[in-house]
C-alpha cells in the first residue's frame, strides 16, 4: 500500500459530503440513495455519516421524507474539515505536525535531519490546499453531480 494515500474511509465520506452539496434546495437523501448512486457499501457509508453527524458536518432528519443534509452551507466546509472528522489531524510525517511544526518529541533525528524542511513545506501546502478546498469550490468546477455508479457499472 502507497504510504500517502487518502484512505476509503476519506474518499467515501468527501464523496458523501460533495453528493450532499448537489442537492436541490437542502433534499434530504438516504443513506441508501448516496451509497447506490456513488458506488459506495451501503454499511459503511452508515457508519462515515455517524462520524460526519457527530462532528457537526451531516443533519439527519427522521420521518418517511426524511434523510441527511449538510449541517452548513458548501461554502464554509472545507476539505480539512471532512478528512478530519473521518481521521483526526492529518501529518504526512511523524516529524510535522498539522501545521508543519516540529515535533520534538518523536523522531531522534530531528536535530540533524536533512528533509526536515521539506516535510513541513509539504505538510503545509497540503494542508493549506485542504483548508481552502470548499465543497461549494467543487460543485462549481463541475457544474452537475457526477454519476459515479454510472461508471462503475458501465466500466
Amino acid at each position: 500500500m502507497p504510504a500517502m494515500q487518502v484512505s476509503r474511509k476519506v474518499d467515501y465520506a468527501l464523496r458523501a459530503m460533495i453528493y450532499l452539496s448537489f442537492q436541490e434546495g437542502g433534499q434530504p437523501c438516504s443513506v441508501g440513495q448516496i451509497a447506490s448512486d456513488e458506488g459506495i457499501p451501503k454499511k459503511f457509508l452508515e457508519k462515515i455519516i455517524q462520524d460526519l453527524i457527530h462532528h457537526g458536518l451531516v443533519h439527519s432528519t427522521r420521518g418517511a421524507q426524511g434523510g441527511y443534509t449538510l449541517a452548513r452551507s458548501a461554502g464554509t466546509v472545507t476539505f480539512k474539515d471532512v478528512i478530519e472528522a473521518i481521521e483526526g489531524p492529518v501529518s504526512l510525517n511523524v516529524c510535522v505536525g498539522e501545521s508543519g511544526e516540529r515535533s520534538d518529541n518523536i523522531c531522534t533525528l530531528y536535530p540533524r535531519c536533512a528533509m526536515l524542511s521539506v516535510w513541513q513545506e509539504a505538510q503545509n501546502r497540503v494542508m493549506d490546499l485542504f483548508a481552502s478546498t470548499t465543497l461549494a469550490d467543487v460543485r462549481t468546477r463541475h457544474g452537475s453531480l457526477p454519476r459515479v455508479a454510472d461508471d462503475v457499472v458501465a466500466g
